[in-house]
């Protein structure tokens, strides 16, 4: 009697304390990471019923500019629940240490064992985590099933890069050169060539984020691979938008990106569904890694907030819980960093919209091979060097990769005070 006492009062405490949260928590997020958030909201609602929550979609690089203003502000105009990018979290972390509220002292630290340890690298700053750890960006290729049929092309034979460029040959040959392999963002974005150097473990700074490491042998095998993916003329070059209108009208046969773009390309091409499945990305060299990770966000909380505790409530609705994050997996194709959500059930189950593949399966199955990166503070500023630098190369400004990334590390250099790795 005792016990059942006891475990009806914690029960009613529990009521009481959901009950005693009310009023707005505003999110801030982007694209298919806003529309996954309001996936958790029902079950978040189950729990605290006087909350409203405001997902407002802003767009990645206004997220990322207003948050800078926000913090540069003094907190002025900021969100409760602000979400971020994780190679983009030490820039914060760094230029405004006070902007964001400890998790820690919000009960993070009690959760921290429930995800990966490589997750928490760059959200935290000393022992004070200011991020909770969302979603992954693990790299495969999205591929027509249909085009590569008619082309003759057989995924399973693609292994490397070398292999990817010979299969976009034969798209080539079959549709005219009207339907590309992919869409590359040069001038806009060095996202293949991030994916690409990951891939050869290397990437704009050691792990220690210490030195300058983008003119490493892993680097100049990425950049050379671009390279020979223009000369081949296997892809097309697009932004965000133009690469959604290629696939959607049929001229992409493929899409290399972080497994996140599942949940794009499924939600903008419903009619497409049974006529695209998922390959893991090729290899440098036979035998080689086919594995990298692109994007992977995390929710912080600005100190600014005036509904912490219900801001902190939702956030570990959404992320904390196996519920939260398979109902975002189902939703938007994010994959979820929650070790237990990893291992729902739903992970292995036959998706229609990919001809009944387990594609989820195959994605989480490349999780283990990826290589360590680290973002660092600097993340933006050697990302825009990189996007003149790569177009520049593929314009023929350089005579080699390695002269390219050699004149790119120095930029980098100058710009973050950092030494080129020798």
């Amino acid at each position: 009697m005792k016990k059942l006492a006891l475990l009806t009062a914690l029960a009613l405490a529990s009521a009481a304390s959901a009950q005693s949260l009310s009023g707005t928590v505003t999110v801030w997020s982007w694209d298919a990471a806003a529309k996954a958030l309001q996936s958790t909201i029902p079950s978040f609602n189950k729990k605290y019923p006087n909350v409203k929550v405001n997902v407002v979609d802003l767009g990645n690089q206004n997220v990322y500019d207003r948050g800078l203003a926000g913090c540069a502000a003094g907190g002025a105009d900021m969100p409760d629940v602000y979400s971020i990018e994780n190679n983009e979290a030490e820039v914060f972390w760094a230029r405004f240490p006070d902007c964001f509220v400890d998790l820690n002292t919000l009960g993070a630290d009690k959760v921290a064992k429930n995800f990966p340890a490589f997750k928490w690298t760059e959200l935290m700053a000393g022992n004070k985590r200011y991020a909770m750890p969302w979603d992954s960006g693990p790299v495969v290729i999205f591929y027509r099933r249909d085009l590569y049929q008619q082309a003759g092309v057989n995924p399973t034979a693609i292994k490397t890069w070398d292999d990817f460029i010979a299969a976009g040959k034969k798209v080539n040959a079959k549709f005219d050169g009207k339907v590309k392999m992919g869409i590359v963002g040069n001038g806009q974005d060095d996202e293949w060539f991030r994916m690409l150097a990951n891939q050869n473990s290397c990437f704009y700074f050691d792990n220690a984020g210490t030195s300058v490491t983008v003119n490493k042998p892993g680097c100049v095998d990425a950049l050379n691979t671009v390279k020979k993916l223009y000369d081949a003329q296997v892809v097309a070059t697009g932004d965000w938008g133009g690469q959604i209108t290629s696939f959607k009208s049929g001229k992409s046969a493929s899409a290399m990106f972080g497994a996140w773009y599942e949940g794009t390309i499924r939600t903008n091409a419903p009619d497409q569904k049974g006529k695209w499945g998922v390959y893991p990305m090729p290899a440098s060299k036979p035998g080689g890694v086919r594995a990298a990770n692109l994007g992977g966000s995390a929710l912080a909380l600005p100190a600014s907030s005036k509904n912490k505790a219900a801001a902190y409530a939702f956030m570990e609705n959404a992320l904390a819980t196996t519920g939260g994050q398979v109902a975002m997996l189902k939703s938007q194709g994010l994959v979820p960093s929650l070790l237990s959500a990893t291992k729902d059930p739903y992970v292995k189950v036959a998706q229609p919209y990919w001809g009944n593949q387990k594609v989820w399966q195959t994605i989480l199955d490349t999780l283990g091979d990826v290589p360590q990166a680290r973002g660092t503070q600097y993340f933006q500023d050697a990302r825009q060097v990189m996007i003149v630098v790569q177009a520049d190369f593929l314009k023929g400004k350089y005579k080699t990769a390695k002269e390219a990334l050699d004149d790119a590390a120095k930029k980098i250099s100058s710009a973050t005070g950092l030494p080129v790795a020798k």
